[in-house]
């Protein structure tokens, strides 16, 4: 199945997107935060949702191949340009699936705007927690100058990319050395650790995390597949329980052995959840 590469002006920001599969039911991929992209984190679950349906993953501004403004990358920033974008692609109402940063993102966007969003996934999802974990230290390590671009400036060798990628991934024979290279590349993107920083910044603060959105999600319109990795040490598996039981219509799958991309660690699994709940 072809995975046709595209770029599209949001107002005035080049958006690069893959697209795939035709009809009526459109689900809108979404990224998250780091070394990501739509095609790092989706091009395994693609060909199967094209299977049935139209299929976009875009790259949010400041990631992959799209522009990288001189903005500041925080969460209102994405939920402000989120439904410009699906308005430039002239897509009303979709189903989205969010990984992460991205499935913060999907979320405040199906809180927002209820009426165009149709089914929502949250994939180990940021915006679920009151707190990173070791949240003093993190908060420390966002503000100490100088102290991300040098851990950024460190992993510029494949062999501790890969070593990183160990960290996310959990399930033997995970990392792969394609992939060890893609995620490589994004490094050597000029400007293409901005983004991430910005969002650290704005939302790490001393007593909590910015985005967190648990208090509005028994409000939340949309039925709700919240998937996590039992191993993910990113985003504890307690955020999710959470907001599993906060939602009204949502369901929620633990998949053991995985970490932070379980799309990744179990693609085949992974992809035949996300398939029985969309279609």
């Amino acid at each position: 199945m072809e995975i046709a590469s595209k770029f599209i002006m949001v107002g005035r920001i080049k958006v690069h997107f893959l697209e795939a599969g035709e009809g009526t039911q459109i689900v809108l991929l979404l990224h998250g935060g780091g070394l990501d992209s739509g095609e790092l984190s989706w091009e395994l679950l693609i060909p199967e949702l094209a299977k049935k349906a139209r299929v976009i993953a875009l790259d949010w501004p400041g990631y992959g191949k799209s522009d990288k403004p001189d903005v500041l990358f925080d969460l209102p920033f994405y939920l402000n340009f989120f439904p410009q974008f699906m308005d430039a692609i002239e897509i009303q109402k979709a189903d989205l699936v969010g990984v992460s940063m991205g499935g913060a993102i999907g979320l405040g966007s199906a809180l927002d705007h209820p009426d165009r969003v149709n089914k929502l996934v949250l994939v180990d999802s940021y915006g679920l927690q009151r707190k990173a974990p070791f949240h003093k230290l993190s908060y420390l390590f966002v503000r100490m100058p100088g102290m991300r671009a040098l851990t950024y400036w460190s992993l510029r060798s494949r062999s501790l990319v890969k070593y990183s990628l160990g960290m996310i991934l959990k399930r033997p024979g995970s990392v792969t050395e394609d992939l060890v290279e893609k995620v490589y590349q994004q490094l050597l993107i000029p400007g293409g650790t901005k983004a991430f920083s910005d969002f650290q910044n704005a939302d790490v603060g001393w007593q909590g995390l910015k985005t967190n959105f648990l208090d509005r999600l028994p409000d939340l319109k949309a039925k709700t597949l919240v998937i996590h990795g039992g191993k993910d040490s990113l985003v504890p598996l307690e955020a999710s329980k959470e907001a599993h039981h906060l939602i009204q219509k949502s369901e929620m799958v633990i998949m053991e052995g995985c970490g932070h991309w379980p799309q990744r660690d179990q693609p085949e699994e992974f992809n035949k959840l996300v398939s029985e709940f969309l279609f």
